[in-house]
Protein backbone atom coordinates (compact mmCIF):
# COMPACT_ATOMS: atom_id res chain seq x y z
CA UNK A 1 0.00 0.00 0.00
CA UNK A 2 1.18 3.82 -0.75
CA UNK A 3 1.85 5.97 1.48
CA UNK A 4 -1.20 8.16 0.53
CA UNK A 5 -3.26 5.34 0.79
CA UNK A 6 -1.98 4.61 4.20
CA UNK A 7 -2.88 7.96 5.06
CA UNK A 8 -5.96 8.51 3.93
CA UNK A 9 -6.85 5.04 5.23
CA UNK A 10 -5.78 6.19 8.86
CA UNK A 11 -8.27 8.60 8.52
CA UNK A 12 -11.35 7.42 7.07
CA UNK A 13 -10.97 4.22 9.11
CA UNK A 14 -10.35 6.01 12.47
CA UNK A 15 -13.73 8.56 11.39
CA UNK A 16 -15.93 5.66 10.65
CA UNK A 17 -14.93 3.85 14.02
CA UNK A 18 -15.69 6.86 15.78
CA UNK A 19 -18.71 7.69 14.49
CA UNK A 20 -20.00 4.24 14.85
CA UNK A 21 -19.18 3.49 18.47
CA UNK A 22 -20.42 7.15 19.23
CA UNK A 23 -24.27 6.58 18.00
CA UNK A 24 -24.14 3.25 19.38
CA UNK A 25 -23.01 4.02 22.65
CA UNK A 26 -25.60 7.02 22.17
CA UNK A 27 -28.09 5.32 21.44
CA UNK A 28 -27.94 2.43 24.45
CA UNK A 29 -27.82 5.57 26.27
CA UNK A 30 -30.76 7.51 25.23
CA UNK A 31 -32.63 3.74 25.21
CA UNK A 32 -31.90 2.80 28.60
CA UNK A 33 -33.00 6.85 29.60
CA UNK A 34 -36.31 7.01 27.97
CA UNK A 35 -37.11 3.04 29.11
CA UNK A 36 -35.73 3.81 32.44
CA UNK A 37 -38.79 3.81 34.90
CA UNK A 38 -40.55 0.55 33.38
CA UNK A 39 -36.85 -0.96 33.82
CA UNK A 40 -36.98 -0.20 37.37
CA UNK A 41 -40.69 -1.23 37.63
CA UNK A 42 -40.15 -4.70 36.37
CA UNK A 43 -36.97 -4.74 38.15
CA UNK A 44 -35.08 -5.89 35.36
CA UNK A 45 -31.62 -7.66 35.75
CA UNK A 46 -28.67 -6.39 34.60
CA UNK A 47 -27.91 -9.40 32.36
CA UNK A 48 -31.39 -9.68 30.73
CA UNK A 49 -30.86 -5.68 29.46
CA UNK A 50 -26.80 -6.87 28.27
CA UNK A 51 -28.05 -9.20 26.21
CA UNK A 52 -30.89 -7.26 25.26
CA UNK A 53 -28.47 -4.27 23.87
CA UNK A 54 -25.90 -7.05 22.45
CA UNK A 55 -28.61 -8.50 20.54
CA UNK A 56 -29.64 -4.66 18.73
CA UNK A 57 -26.36 -4.13 17.98
CA UNK A 58 -25.59 -5.42 14.59
CA UNK A 59 -29.10 -3.83 13.63
CA UNK A 60 -28.04 -0.03 14.92
CA UNK A 61 -24.96 -1.07 13.09
CA UNK A 62 -26.69 -1.87 9.58
CA UNK A 63 -28.41 1.73 10.02
CA UNK A 64 -25.93 4.14 11.13
CA UNK A 65 -23.22 2.92 8.96
CA UNK A 66 -24.23 4.31 5.46
CA UNK A 67 -24.26 7.91 7.44
CA UNK A 68 -21.05 6.93 9.55
CA UNK A 69 -19.80 6.13 5.70
CA UNK A 70 -20.85 9.85 4.61
CA UNK A 71 -19.39 11.41 7.81
CA UNK A 72 -16.21 9.92 7.13
CA UNK A 73 -15.56 11.03 3.77
CA UNK A 74 -16.55 14.21 4.40
CA UNK A 75 -14.45 14.71 7.09
CA UNK A 76 -11.48 13.46 6.05
CA UNK A 77 -11.69 14.85 2.81
CA UNK A 78 -12.87 18.04 3.74
CA UNK A 79 -9.60 18.32 6.21
CA UNK A 80 -7.41 17.68 3.60
CA UNK A 81 -9.25 20.08 1.55
CA UNK A 82 -8.89 22.51 3.61
CA UNK A 83 -5.08 21.99 4.45
CA UNK A 84 -4.74 22.26 0.08
CA UNK A 85 -3.63 18.48 -0.26
CA UNK A 86 -6.06 18.05 -2.53
CA UNK A 87 -4.72 20.36 -4.73
CA UNK A 88 -1.15 19.08 -3.71
CA UNK A 89 -2.59 15.56 -4.61
CA UNK A 90 -4.16 16.55 -7.94
CA UNK A 91 -1.27 18.70 -9.29
CA UNK A 92 0.95 15.74 -8.77
CA UNK A 93 -1.12 13.86 -11.36
CA UNK A 94 -3.46 11.64 -9.16
CA UNK A 95 -6.82 11.28 -10.29
CA UNK A 96 -10.18 11.90 -7.88
CA UNK A 97 -10.08 8.05 -8.09
CA UNK A 98 -6.82 7.62 -6.73
CA UNK A 99 -6.98 9.70 -4.33
CA UNK A 100 -10.53 8.61 -2.95
CA UNK A 101 -9.95 5.18 -3.91
CA UNK A 102 -10.15 4.24 -0.27
CA UNK A 103 -13.06 5.45 0.78
CA UNK A 104 -15.08 3.55 -2.16
CA UNK A 105 -13.28 0.55 -0.80
CA UNK A 106 -14.76 0.87 2.33
CA UNK A 107 -17.90 1.45 1.26
CA UNK A 108 -17.60 -1.90 -0.49
CA UNK A 109 -16.65 -3.53 2.28
CA UNK A 110 -18.95 -1.89 4.93
CA UNK A 111 -22.19 -3.03 1.89
CA UNK A 112 -20.61 -6.42 1.76
CA UNK A 113 -20.60 -6.76 5.59
CA UNK A 114 -24.19 -5.31 6.05
CA UNK A 115 -25.09 -7.91 3.35
CA UNK A 116 -23.93 -10.64 5.54
CA UNK A 117 -25.34 -9.39 8.46
CA UNK A 118 -28.82 -8.87 7.26
CA UNK A 119 -29.05 -12.54 5.98
CA UNK A 120 -27.08 -14.16 9.03
CA UNK A 121 -27.20 -12.00 12.05
CA UNK A 122 -30.05 -10.15 11.88
CA UNK A 123 -32.45 -12.58 11.67
CA UNK A 124 -30.91 -14.50 15.13
CA UNK A 125 -30.73 -11.35 16.33
CA UNK A 126 -34.17 -10.17 16.18
CA UNK A 127 -35.34 -13.89 17.22
CA UNK A 128 -33.10 -13.20 20.40
CA UNK A 129 -34.74 -9.57 21.14
CA UNK A 130 -38.29 -10.90 21.21
CA UNK A 131 -37.35 -13.74 23.49
CA UNK A 132 -35.43 -11.15 25.64
CA UNK A 133 -38.38 -8.66 25.28
CA UNK A 134 -40.67 -11.26 26.31
CA UNK A 135 -38.40 -12.24 29.60
CA UNK A 136 -38.78 -8.51 30.63
CA UNK A 137 -41.93 -8.23 29.89
CA UNK A 138 -43.50 -11.39 31.51
CA UNK A 139 -40.76 -11.82 34.40
CA UNK A 140 -41.94 -15.32 35.35
CA UNK A 141 -40.34 -18.40 33.58
CA UNK A 142 -42.80 -20.60 33.30
CA UNK A 143 -45.59 -17.91 31.72
CA UNK A 144 -42.97 -17.19 29.29
CA UNK A 145 -42.08 -20.57 28.51
CA UNK A 146 -46.29 -21.23 27.68
CA UNK A 147 -46.59 -18.22 25.50
CA UNK A 148 -43.30 -19.11 23.54
CA UNK A 149 -45.28 -22.18 22.66
CA UNK A 150 -48.47 -20.52 22.09
CA UNK A 151 -49.69 -18.32 18.94
CA UNK A 152 -52.50 -16.89 18.50
CA UNK A 153 -54.54 -15.20 15.13
CA UNK A 154 -52.32 -16.90 12.65
CA UNK A 155 -52.90 -16.32 9.18
CA UNK A 156 -51.46 -18.85 6.56
CA UNK A 157 -51.31 -19.55 2.42
CA UNK A 158 -52.09 -23.06 1.92
CA UNK A 159 -49.95 -24.78 -1.10
CA UNK A 160 -53.44 -25.70 -2.45
CA UNK A 161 -54.46 -22.37 -3.27
CA UNK A 162 -55.96 -22.24 0.38
CA UNK A 163 -55.90 -19.48 2.93
CA UNK A 164 -55.86 -21.07 6.49
CA UNK A 165 -56.84 -18.68 9.50
CA UNK A 166 -56.47 -20.39 13.29
CA UNK A 167 -57.54 -18.30 16.56
CA UNK A 168 -54.89 -20.34 18.35
CA UNK A 169 -52.18 -22.71 17.93
CA UNK A 170 -49.86 -24.49 20.43
CA UNK A 171 -46.66 -25.68 19.75
CA UNK A 172 -46.31 -28.35 22.24
CA UNK A 173 -49.13 -30.15 21.72
CA UNK A 174 -49.90 -29.98 17.79
CA UNK A 175 -53.12 -28.57 18.21
CA UNK A 176 -55.37 -25.80 16.98
CA UNK A 177 -58.37 -23.89 17.59
CA UNK A 178 -60.87 -22.10 15.89
CA UNK A 179 -60.04 -23.29 12.50
CA UNK A 180 -61.32 -21.40 9.02
CA UNK A 181 -59.79 -22.67 5.70
CA UNK A 182 -61.21 -21.02 2.63
CA UNK A 183 -59.96 -22.81 -1.40
CA UNK A 184 -60.21 -21.07 -4.08
CA UNK A 185 -60.34 -21.46 -7.71
CA UNK A 186 -57.44 -20.24 -9.93
CA UNK A 187 -59.52 -16.96 -10.19
CA UNK A 188 -59.26 -16.76 -6.75
CA UNK A 189 -63.27 -17.41 -6.61
CA UNK A 190 -64.14 -19.26 -3.18
CA UNK A 191 -64.77 -22.98 -3.82
CA UNK A 192 -65.16 -24.41 -0.18
CA UNK A 193 -65.78 -23.18 3.39
CA UNK A 194 -64.50 -25.29 6.45
CA UNK A 195 -65.03 -24.20 9.83
CA UNK A 196 -63.86 -26.61 12.76
CA UNK A 197 -63.10 -26.03 16.37
CA UNK A 198 -60.14 -27.85 16.90
CA UNK A 199 -57.67 -30.01 15.08
CA UNK A 200 -55.03 -32.32 15.91
CA UNK A 201 -51.65 -33.24 14.11
CA UNK A 202 -51.02 -36.74 14.87
CA UNK A 203 -49.67 -39.75 12.92
CA UNK A 204 -48.67 -37.38 10.04
CA UNK A 205 -52.38 -36.27 9.29
CA UNK A 206 -54.56 -33.71 10.49
CA UNK A 207 -57.89 -34.44 12.74
CA UNK A 208 -60.21 -32.13 12.73
CA UNK A 209 -63.31 -32.04 15.52
CA UNK A 210 -67.05 -30.95 15.26
CA UNK A 211 -66.34 -29.05 11.28
CA UNK A 212 -68.39 -28.22 9.17
CA UNK A 213 -67.67 -27.92 5.37
CA UNK A 214 -69.63 -24.90 2.75
CA UNK A 215 -69.34 -25.79 -1.19
CA UNK A 216 -69.94 -22.74 -3.57
CA UNK A 217 -71.02 -22.41 -7.24
CA UNK A 218 -68.95 -20.25 -9.39
CA UNK A 219 -71.05 -17.23 -8.02
CA UNK A 220 -70.35 -17.25 -4.91
CA UNK A 221 -73.86 -19.45 -3.30
CA UNK A 222 -73.70 -22.11 -1.29
CA UNK A 223 -74.32 -25.70 -2.60
CA UNK A 224 -76.88 -27.92 -0.82
CA UNK A 225 -76.68 -28.17 2.82
CA UNK A 226 -73.25 -28.13 4.26
CA UNK A 227 -71.45 -31.63 5.81
CA UNK A 228 -70.75 -31.92 9.77
CA UNK A 229 -68.26 -34.55 10.79
CA UNK A 230 -67.70 -34.77 14.40
CA UNK A 231 -64.23 -36.15 13.73
CA UNK A 232 -62.57 -36.06 10.34
CA UNK A 233 -59.25 -36.27 8.83
CA UNK A 234 -58.20 -34.01 6.74
CA UNK A 235 -56.01 -33.51 3.48
CA UNK A 236 -53.87 -30.73 4.21
CA UNK A 237 -50.04 -30.81 3.43
CA UNK A 238 -48.73 -27.87 6.38
CA UNK A 239 -47.86 -29.61 9.41
CA UNK A 240 -46.97 -28.13 12.60
CA UNK A 241 -43.48 -26.92 11.73
CA UNK A 242 -44.93 -24.86 8.46
CA UNK A 243 -47.47 -22.37 10.87
CA UNK A 244 -44.85 -21.92 13.08
CA UNK A 245 -42.39 -20.86 10.38
CA UNK A 246 -45.36 -19.03 8.19
CA UNK A 247 -45.59 -17.04 11.30
CA UNK A 248 -42.26 -15.17 11.18
CA UNK A 249 -42.00 -11.86 9.42
CA UNK A 250 -40.16 -11.25 6.66
CA UNK A 251 -37.28 -9.24 8.81
CA UNK A 252 -37.01 -12.41 10.82
CA UNK A 253 -35.90 -14.63 7.74
CA UNK A 254 -32.98 -15.44 5.84
CA UNK A 255 -32.93 -14.49 2.06
CA UNK A 256 -33.14 -18.56 1.55
CA UNK A 257 -36.42 -18.50 3.86
CA UNK A 258 -37.85 -15.60 2.24
CA UNK A 259 -37.34 -16.87 -0.83
CA UNK A 260 -38.83 -20.09 -0.15
CA UNK A 261 -42.14 -18.33 1.29
CA UNK A 262 -42.10 -16.68 -1.92
CA UNK A 263 -42.19 -20.11 -3.88
CA UNK A 264 -44.77 -21.37 -1.39
CA UNK A 265 -47.03 -18.38 -1.69
CA UNK A 266 -46.95 -17.98 -5.75
CA UNK A 267 -49.12 -21.26 -5.44
CA UNK A 268 -51.85 -19.66 -3.78
CA UNK A 269 -52.47 -16.61 -6.29
CA UNK A 270 -51.87 -14.39 -2.94
CA UNK A 271 -50.32 -11.81 -5.55
CA UNK A 272 -50.55 -8.30 -3.00
CA UNK A 273 -48.62 -10.33 -0.37
CA UNK A 274 -46.32 -11.78 -2.54
CA UNK A 275 -45.46 -8.67 -4.58
CA UNK A 276 -44.78 -6.83 -0.57
CA UNK A 277 -42.70 -9.91 0.40
CA UNK A 278 -40.92 -9.82 -3.32
CA UNK A 279 -40.02 -6.10 -2.05
CA UNK A 280 -38.66 -7.22 1.23
CA UNK A 281 -36.68 -10.05 -0.53
CA UNK A 282 -34.90 -7.56 -3.47
CA UNK A 283 -34.09 -4.59 -0.72
CA UNK A 284 -31.65 -6.86 0.92
CA UNK A 285 -29.39 -7.46 -1.72
CA UNK A 286 -29.76 -3.31 -3.03
CA UNK A 287 -29.70 -2.01 0.44
CA UNK A 288 -26.89 -2.73 1.33
CA UNK A 289 -24.98 -0.55 -1.14
CA UNK A 290 -26.51 2.47 0.15
CA UNK A 291 -23.22 2.61 1.58
CA UNK A 292 -21.38 3.18 -1.72
CA UNK A 293 -23.42 5.06 -2.87
CA UNK A 294 -23.44 7.11 -0.14
CA UNK A 295 -19.85 7.87 -0.45
CA UNK A 296 -20.25 8.69 -3.74
CA UNK A 297 -22.24 11.27 -3.28
CA UNK A 298 -20.64 13.09 -0.73
CA UNK A 299 -17.20 12.65 -2.60
CA UNK A 300 -18.03 15.97 -4.74
CA UNK A 301 -19.12 18.15 -1.95
CA UNK A 302 -16.07 16.97 -0.39
CA UNK A 303 -13.69 17.62 -2.77
CA UNK A 304 -15.19 21.24 -3.58
CA UNK A 305 -15.16 22.07 0.39
CA UNK A 306 -14.31 26.03 0.93
CA UNK A 307 -13.24 27.72 3.78
CA UNK A 308 -15.93 29.79 3.76
CA UNK A 309 -18.49 27.67 2.16
CA UNK A 310 -17.73 23.83 3.97
CA UNK A 311 -21.02 23.78 6.06
CA UNK A 312 -23.36 24.64 2.90
CA UNK A 313 -21.51 21.76 1.33
CA UNK A 314 -21.80 19.83 4.12
CA UNK A 315 -25.37 20.55 4.29
CA UNK A 316 -26.20 20.32 0.80
CA UNK A 317 -24.66 17.03 0.93
CA UNK A 318 -26.38 15.57 3.20
CA UNK A 319 -29.67 17.12 1.99
CA UNK A 320 -29.05 14.98 -1.30
CA UNK A 321 -28.71 11.77 1.61
CA UNK A 322 -32.22 12.42 2.77
CA UNK A 323 -33.20 12.99 -1.07
CA UNK A 324 -31.73 9.35 -1.88
CA UNK A 325 -33.61 7.81 1.17
CA UNK A 326 -37.02 9.42 0.20
CA UNK A 327 -36.76 8.35 -3.39
CA UNK A 328 -36.04 4.94 -2.17
CA UNK A 329 -39.26 4.94 0.05
CA UNK A 330 -41.16 6.11 -2.65
CA UNK A 331 -40.30 4.16 -4.82
CA UNK A 332 -40.35 1.02 -2.79
CA UNK A 333 -43.71 2.03 -1.91
CA UNK A 334 -44.65 2.25 -5.52
CA UNK A 335 -43.44 -1.20 -5.64
CA UNK A 336 -45.86 -2.61 -2.94
CA UNK A 337 -48.53 -0.30 -4.76
CA UNK A 338 -48.27 -2.50 -8.01
CA UNK A 339 -47.03 0.50 -9.54
CA UNK A 340 -43.39 -0.79 -10.05
CA UNK A 341 -42.09 -4.20 -10.55
CA UNK A 342 -40.24 -4.88 -7.26
CA UNK A 343 -37.51 -5.26 -8.88
CA UNK A 344 -37.28 -1.92 -10.86
CA UNK A 345 -38.90 -0.07 -7.25
CA UNK A 346 -36.11 -1.13 -5.26
CA UNK A 347 -33.21 -0.49 -7.49
CA UNK A 348 -34.22 2.99 -8.85
CA UNK A 349 -33.14 5.19 -6.23
CA UNK A 350 -29.49 3.45 -6.33
CA UNK A 351 -29.69 3.67 -10.33
CA UNK A 352 -30.37 7.35 -9.71
CA UNK A 353 -28.16 8.23 -7.20
CA UNK A 354 -25.21 5.97 -8.28
CA UNK A 355 -25.53 7.90 -11.73
CA UNK A 356 -25.54 11.25 -10.00
CA UNK A 357 -22.95 10.41 -7.77
CA UNK A 358 -20.94 10.24 -10.96
CA UNK A 359 -21.79 12.76 -12.92
CA UNK A 360 -21.19 14.84 -10.20
CA UNK A 361 -17.36 13.46 -9.81
CA UNK A 362 -16.67 13.84 -13.29
CA UNK A 363 -17.58 17.06 -13.55
CA UNK A 364 -14.73 18.15 -10.35
CA UNK A 365 -12.14 20.47 -11.52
Amino acid sequence: MRILDRYVSKSVLSTFFSCVFTFLFLYVIIDILTNLEDIIKQKTHIELLAQYYLANLPSIFTQVAPFTCLLSTLYTFGRMNHANEIIAMRSAGQSVYQVTKTAIILGFIVSLLIFWMNDKIIPRSMHKINRVREQIQENLKKTKQKKADTFYNLSMYGSKNTLIFVNRFSAATNTMDGITILEHDEHQNITKKIVANRGVFKNHLWTFYQSITYNFDKNGQVIGEPDYFEEEIMSIPETPHDFITQRQRPELMTISQLDNYIWKLSRSGATSVIRNLKVDLYQRFASPFTSVIIILLGIPFALRLKRRAGLSSIGLSIVFAFLYYMIDAISCALGRGGVLHPAVAVSLSHVIMFLSGLYLISHLP
